[in-house]
């Protein structure tokens, strides 16, 4: 039987995003990762609730050869073993090299949603960027903005606009009440 997931981008939105010039950077290693508040608690409630947990995040600072794919991997690591999470889907291409798996397009849910059983029209994608929003909108789910104050570009619309994961967990167990 299929289920519903909540997608999560992951810098931003699990762990804090390094600022440069207002623009969110990933952390470069496992030692500059910072899980945000309240994000353990807000992942086990959607995880008692039936929802899969996935995240689907871009790393493009791979294929820029400014961070290696075992750094990134090490993060990966710490996350899972701290969090309840189902799984990570990453895309390390840059957006030069025109993959169906760099947000926005929606291939990193699509493969989620094929390898998991993942109800797509039920489910939720939650980011801190316009490439998360579109994606899952492209996807069929709907969507939260965590609007993080970032000196770029914003989604066009989502779903739902919030100041965290906490908050957008929130949501989505209100939502699934009625």
């Amino acid at each position: 039987m299929r289920r519903p997931a909540v997608f999560l981008d992951r810098d931003g939105v699990i762990n804090r995003a390094l600022l440069r010039n207002g623009i969110p950077c990933p952390p470069a290693s496992r030692q500059d990762l910072t899980i945000l508040p309240r994000v353990a608690e807000a992942l086990e409630a959607l995880k008692a609730r039936g929802y899969a947990l996935v995240v689907v995040t871009n790393q493009p600072d791979v294929a820029r050869g400014t961070s290696s794919r075992s750094a990134v991997e090490l993060i990966h690591a710490t996350l899972r073993s701290e969090l309840c999470l189902d799984a990570i889907l990453t895309c390390f291409h840059d957006s030069a090299d025109h993959c169906d798996c760099r947000k926005p397009k929606p291939g990193l849910l699509f493969r989620a949603a094929r390898d998991l059983d993942i109800e797509l029209a039920a489910s939720f994608m939650v980011g801190d960027r316009w490439r998360d929003v579109e994606a899952g909108q492209r996807a069929g789910c709907r969507t939260f903005f965590i609007d993080a104050g970032y000196e770029e570009r914003q989604p066009v619309s989502c779903d739902f606009r919030v100041g965290s994961l906490g908050e957008a967990a929130e949501i989505v167990l209100a939502l699934a009440e009625s």
